[in-house]
């Protein structure tokens, strides 16, 4: 796998690539704390600047965590397309009714009463510290290659990682 290394807009584009085609993430928080705390996140948004955006319950233990540390984890994956990508960084609460509204879909019923419940806030991160895997083929395509690469004693292209720092 090589090594490609992003920088400044580049990483920002790499960051929303990644986090809109893979889509759920594992939002860590209380980082200092073990067991740290994990939940199962959609991702929302991710605007011009990396920062990846969410819907999430004003009461919910993240949300307290966050007020405690802003300190997040982001663990994103997408093994059939072998797409990774783990983030540090930094979260924000936001009670900004027009950012809701844009953000909020017919979906997010399931958690919410409406875009105008009043528990519901939106989570902001701006990325500090990220790294990537990106195979750029499914998981077949990519054993594929293993094994070509196995009979043929060449190593395969399976792809890029590298960091990516904004």
């Amino acid at each position: 796998m090589a090594t490609k290394n992003l920088f400044n807009k580049e990483a920002q584009n790499k960051i929303k690539e990644l986090a809109e085609s893979i889509d759920f993430t594992m939002l860590a928080t209380d980082l200092f704390s073990l067991p740290i705390h994990a939940i199962p996140m959609s991702t929302k948004r991710v605007d011009d600047l990396g920062q990846i955006w969410f819907l999430s319950n004003k009461n919910s233990e993240h949300n307290a965590n966050i007020q405690k540390s802003n300190d997040v984890h982001l663990f994103y994956s997408k093994a059939m397309s072998m797409e990774f990508m783990n983030l540090y960084g930094k979260a924000e609460i936001v009670i900004d009714k027009g950012i809701i509204e844009d953000l909020y879909q017919k979906s997010d019923d399931n958690w919410f009463k409406g875009k105008d419940d009043p528990n519901i806030t939106a989570i902001k991160v701006t990325p500090k510290d990220a790294h990537y895997w990106d195979t750029k083929n499914n998981i077949l395509v990519s054993m594929l290659k293993m094994g070509i690469g196995a009979i043929t004693g060449k190593k395969a292209d399976l792809g890029e990682q590298g960091e990516l720092s904004v």
